[in-house]
């Protein structure tokens, strides 16, 4: 075969052969389509930036709620059980010594505590008469009561490992009332109260503790002191449980057993609190409400791309032609305006991401509740916006790239 005549041959197919359009030139014909009608692509990643950011709105704000009014059902105390015996008994079972370091020993608990009525009698003076009762109780008192009752000190300070052994005592807020205790103030002398003809220094006062209306009305002493001031035997008759939330009826389970293997059927244990049910109820209602608030969102934005998308090839078809005249075959066209749709949807997804993160913290940080964003939800709201770039541009798309040079040129 001659060489030269297979020339012209070579010459012609490479001259006929498409050209093949590389990553970054089908992204630069995209963003062409972005940068040429700039308030165009505007109102379309608007759109779509107003579902996006509606959707993380509808998603953080509740949220943040959900974890204010969680964190208000805890300190209700959803994850604590009081162990005690059974009323109305005769003869009353004792707990062991160390009852609440055996319960410390269940897998879900996370902290025990306990109380022990000293059967002690509380005055506020030596003068007043023995007979003369106050109506409150003397109980000795772990020192890390506080924490398992979500309680707090109003004023002064709690019991202390290091002050357990000497003759101190904390109030509760009715006890002090009723002793005509006023809050303690840096400086000023400590008062003083005649437990069983022992004098016992006011060391602190609580607050009011609604989980446990009868520490209010409790004076409470070192189990230490209780020892040696108050002839105290060493048994708790209350032992405050704190367990994982997951595992309460678990926990409450087992509890008699633990404490008193004996006789099992004689120990008491409260059923999880009321609050517990509310709290698991809020929220299985509030993932319900994302869900479908969040689907609404994505949807009204991908309707608003896949409209502006058709209106951008109708008012393109010139360009469409004219591109096809010169050699752009189907499949670069329809590249190309599946491309500029994605770019948009995604331009509207990251506008959409910092306007609803900017509107949430405002109006969560208004309300005072604490600031919680679903990383997922973001992340599902930006991957939304590049999935309903896809699907809004498809039909767009493949509309543009089955126009024929000669019918887009002559209806232009």
């Amino acid at each position: 075969m001659n060489p030269s005549s297979t020339a012209p041959t070579a010459f012609a197919e490479a001259a006929t052969r498409p050209v093949r359009l590389s990553p970054l030139d089908v992204l630069g014909l995209g963003l062409l389509g972005v940068r040429t009608r700039t308030m165009r692509a505007a109102l379309s990643a608007l759109g779509i930036s107003i579902g996006i950011a509606t959707m993380i709105v509808v998603t953080g704000i509740p949220a943040s709620s959900r974890a204010a009014l969680l964190d208000q059902l805890t300190a209700l105390g959803t994850n604590m059980l009081k162990v005690q015996s059974q009323p109305n008994k005769d003869q009353p079972i004792l707990f062991p010594p160390d009852a609440d370091r055996m319960v410390a020993r269940i897998g879900p608990v996370t902290m025990t505590s306990a109380v022990a009525n000293t059967h002690a009698t509380v005055h506020r003076s030596d003068r007043i008469a023995a007979d003369d009762y106050s109506g409150l109780t003397v109980l000795a008192s772990r020192t890390n009561l506080l924490p398992a009752l979500n309680a707090s000190v109003s004023s002064g300070t709690f019991l202390t490992s290091a002050g357990e052994k000497f003759p101190t005592a904390v109030l509760g807020s009715v006890a002090a009332t009723r002793l005509g205790i006023e809050p303690l103030r840096p400086g000023q002398p400590s008062p003083q109260i005649f437990i069983n003809n022992h004098w016992f220094t006011v060391v602190g006062i609580l607050t009011t503790t609604p989980l446990s209306p009868d520490i209010d009305r409790s004076v409470l002493v070192g189990w230490d002191a209780a020892r040696t001031e108050l002839k105290f035997d060493g048994h708790p008759t209350v032992v405050y449980v704190k367990a994982r939330e997951s595992a309460m009826e678990a926990v409450r389970d087992v509890l008699p057993a633990t404490v008193y293997p004996q006789l099992p059927g004689m120990v008491q244990v409260s059923r999880p609190s009321d609050a517990l049910a509310a709290k698991r109820e809020a929220e299985a209602n509030f993932s319900a409400l994302f869900l479908g608030l969040a689907g609404v969102a994505l949807l009204v934005g991908g309707i608003g791309v896949a409209n502006t998308m058709v209106i951008s090839v109708l008012e393109r078809r010139r360009e469409i032609g004219l591109r096809r005249a010169l050699g752009a075959h189907r499949g670069q066209i329809r590249n190309q305006f599946l491309t500029e749709s994605v770019i948009l949807s995604a331009l509207g997804g990251l506008a959409g991401v910092v306007l609803g993160i900017l509107a949430t913290i405002g109006y969560v940080s208004y309300q005072h509740w604490p600031v919680v964003i679903p990383l997922a939800t973001v992340a599902e709201g930006f991957g939304g916006a590049i999935l309903v770039g896809v699907t809004a541009g498809v039909y767009p798309s493949i509309r543009a790239s089955r126009l024929t040079p000669t019918e887009a040129l002559a209806s232009a």
